[in-house]
């Protein structure tokens, strides 16, 4: 009697590598992810794609762990990563402070509640109606770029008002994960220098206003930092800089701001900040250079804004075709540059996932591309997906929460998508998705 071998079963499916997604992301079963208990297939057949996701207590948890890891530290969420009313109400909440870097944004926050006391007022070229409206909301700081804005806005404060101001020095530290992030140097436009003193000249004219209060200096020396060294060196030039005003005007400054710029990883396996750390050796280098100056430790000051909303958020996509091309796979999807316009500035590159639908295909490498009409439009070039993908298929795109909707734009009159916030297995909209009707809207004719 022959007996006949037993069919081969197939190994089970390694898990999936979900490092880089909301901490509250499972497979209930092979194919399907749910992000704070809701299936992300639901999401997009409810909302339609392209769709951004955000898990609310992803954000409010990083925003309770660097109260955490930062005591006795102001810490502002930086609005430019992301803003809407209910991203407001959770750092309000939360007890965070915010930096904003228009009117737009600014009228947007306190329309939306949160106190303008708290509210830190950037940009290298602020306009009239920028100055205007921070003065009349009593925003808490205004940060001085350029020598320009200081007359301009003594006059705009009035003889009888006083504003609180710091002046944005550059520390000439290097820093950042490309070249067009990197704001620490001298060849980049947001700014005073250290080295040709301009810095020390916009100090000393802030000084001799009395319609200013200078509450400390402000550096920002990159975006999507995931080393210490550049900090503890902005530290320790700051400082030094700090020490020169005391010497010579005699004025201990209470306050230092690093800024932000806290790298995040964008797929498995590459570094992030690691904010304990980095906490530890700031405070550290900040008590030994003040040491050294003789100057008491100022308030630290610092600016997250990628490192909160960016890894709790997750964009979701319908594959429109997959295409052949010598040795390429490109595969198609119903977005783009419009909703994602950083791989074509930065050149970052994402991990999409198939969600949807369980598959044993093999992996193979694919890029997958966007909708629009220009050649660079291209969201992830190296994208390890299952060979067997066709079109109708759900992909979902984590750490798309910082630098999205933010950046958007309705290039080839394509909407921008919606927001949809999960809680506790439930989704509801935050921000509703742009019309055709919205766009035209703005059209008056001839």
């Amino acid at each position: 009697m022959t007996t006949l071998p037993r069919p081969a079963h197939p190994a089970p499916a390694a898990p999936p590598d979900l490092t880089v997604w909301p901490a509250s992301t499972e497979e209930p079963r092979p194919g399907s992810l749910t992000v704070a208990g809701v299936p992300l297939q639901e999401i997009a057949e409810r909302f339609g794609t392209p769709a951004y996701v955000l898990d609310e207590d992803e954000v409010r948890t990083r925003c309770r762990t660097y109260l955490s890891a930062f005591p006795d530290t102001e810490v502002l969420y930086a609005a430019k990563a992301f803003l809407c009313r209910a991203m407001i109400r959770w750092i309000d909440e939360e007890g965070l402070g915010l930096d904003v870097c228009s009117a737009g944004e600014l009228e947007l926050a306190v329309t939306g509640g949160f106190p303008p006391h708290r509210i830190v007022l950037h940009g290298n070229a602020k306009s009239p109606q920028d100055l205007a409206l921070a003065l009349r909301l009593g925003v808490g700081r205004i940060v001085i770029d350029s020598p320009s804005e200081i007359a301009r806005l003594a006059a705009a404060v009035g003889p009888a008002g006083r504003q609180r101001v710091m002046v944005r020095v550059v520390p000439g530290v290097s820093a950042g994960g490309h070249d067009k992030i990197r704001t620490g140097t001298e060849d980049q436009k947001f700014g005073l220098s250290i080295r040709d003193g301009h810095a020390q000249h916009a100090i000393t004219r802030v000084l001799g206003q009395k319609q200013l209060e200078l509450t400390g200096l402000h550096c920002h020396v990159g975006s999507q930092i995931t080393d210490v060294r550049p900090y503890l060196a902005a530290v320790r030039r700051m400082v030094g800089l700090m020490a020169a005003v005391h010497r010579r005007h005699g004025v201990v400054l209470p306050e230092l701001d690093l800024g932000g710029g806290h790298g995040i990883a964008y797929r498995p396996g590459e570094q992030a900040l690691d904010i304990t750390e980095l906490s530890r050796a700031v405070r550290a280098e900040l008590a030994s250079a003040c040491a050294t100056a003789g100057l008491p430790v100022p308030r630290l000051i610092i600016e997250p804004g990628r490192a909160l909303v960016g890894p709790a958020g997750v964009a979701l996509y319908h594959v429109l075709a997959v295409k052949h091309t010598g040795d390429r796979v490109f595969v198609a999807v119903d977005g783009g540059m419009s909703d994602n316009p950083r791989p074509a500035l930065y050149g970052v590159r994402y991990a999409p996932r198939l969600i949807g639908r369980a598959t044993e295909a093999p992996a193979a490498r694919m890029t997958v591309v966007g909708r629009h009409c220009e050649a660079g439009d291209i969201l992830s070039p190296d994208a390890a997906l299952p060979s067997d993908l066709r079109p109708g298929d759900l992909l979902a795109v984590p750490v798309a929460g910082a630098y999205h909707l933010s950046m958007a734009s309705a290039y080839n009159l394509v909407g921008r998508p919606p927001v949809v916030a999960v809680r506790g297995g439930r989704a509801r909209l935050l921000v509703r998705r742009e019309s055709l009707a919205d766009l035209t809207a703005r059209d008056v004719g001839v």
